[in-house]
């Protein structure tokens, strides 16, 4: 549902690519020219308007590329019509929004899954793996980073009643990046937002958690920005850093670094593709109550800290 760049950059292909999983039956667009030269590229239909995919008895699942300020319309609408959702973050821009959207999906047994396809790629299963062996020693503060250079003139993310800014943008990869790898006992204590002199929209900012035994957060985010992507965890005895956290291609080798004992190790992580592991996840979801109910917590903690921290900056 949406022409979106990532859904023909990253997306569709890897849904062609996961042929025993899922079939692509359509693309649809509210203009007629880019959902033909979409469909056409990638051998589907073509669909005219939203609605009619909905109407759609032959399709089970769908994928929203969608800006977050449409997803509020469009996700119950999909729910209501008996679809399971893949959704681009961030699905909700309130807390309460989000809680709504889960409550449907759960009481029709539909799964409701936000896009953070990183989790899923294996350089944090290695991370993990080096932090439960004591590479670096106990965990005592975690701070993580995305934000790029301007974005193209009239790009949606600068208005804010499209869901723009850079919190529900870029900041909501660290934010799902804290919870990542610090568990869910943490809590945002406070942030600073710099907003658009013509939008209520965030330009940048950053926010600080606090967790138990005094581990701390930080995050930052921001629009016009030097580009980062990236998260450190600092421990007792070393810190460990990745460089590609949050965007690595399915042909990018990222680099975990480690530094320890005044010496400098630099592993290569296999490439991986994150958009077929996080579509099997969704998968999963689709078949499980477990797994969509932990989906159905994980966007409502996203939510409720996204909000959180437009409070307080």
């Amino acid at each position: 549902m949406g022409c979106a760049a990532i859904a023909e950059r990253s997306m569709i292909p890897a849904i062609q690519s996961l042929s025993d999983d899922f079939e692509l039956i359509a693309v649809a667009s509210r203009t007629s020219d880019k959902a033909k030269d979409l469909s056409s590229k990638f051998n589907c239909e073509a669909i005219i308007g939203y609605e009619n995919l909905l109407n759609r008895q032959d399709i089970d699942a769908l994928y929203l590329p969608l800006p977050s300020g449409l997803l509020h319309e469009w996700i119950p609408k999909c729910l209501n019509a008996g679809k399971h959702i893949y959704a681009e973050k961030s699905i909700a821009l309130k807390s309460n929004k989000a809680m709504e959207m889960t409550q449907l999906a759960g009481s029709r047994k539909l799964a409701l899954m936000e896009g953070f396809m990183f989790q899923y790629h294996s350089q944090h299963n290695h991370v993990k793996e080096l932090l439960s062996k004591g590479e670096i020693g106990e965990i005592r503060f975690f701070s993580a980073s995305f934000g790029f250079p301007p974005l193209g003139e009239g790009n949606f993310r600068y208005y804010e009643k499209l869901g723009g800014g850079a919190l529900f943008d870029a900041g909501a990869y660290p934010v799902r990046a804290t919870f990542f790898m610090l568990g869910d006992q943490i809590e945002v204590a406070g942030a600073s937002i710099k907003r658009l002199n013509s939008s209520n929209a965030a330009l940048y900012g950053s926010a600080y958690f606090q967790g138990p035994n005094g581990i701390g957060a930080s995050i930052s985010f921001g629009f016009d920005n030097f580009y980062q992507c990236n998260y450190i965890i600092w421990g007792s005895t070393g810190k460990l850093t990745v460089e590609r956290a949050f965007t690595p291609g399915p042909n990018v080798k990222p680099r975990i670094i480690i530094e320890k004992d005044q010496n400098r190790h630099v592993i290569e992580a296999e490439a991986d593709n994150h958009f077929e592991k996080a579509l099997i996840e969704f998968k999963l979801a689709i078949l499980n109550d477990g797994i969509k109910e932990k989906h159905f917590n994980e966007i409502t903690q996203q939510s409720f800290t996204l909000s959180r921290i437009n409070e307080l900056g």
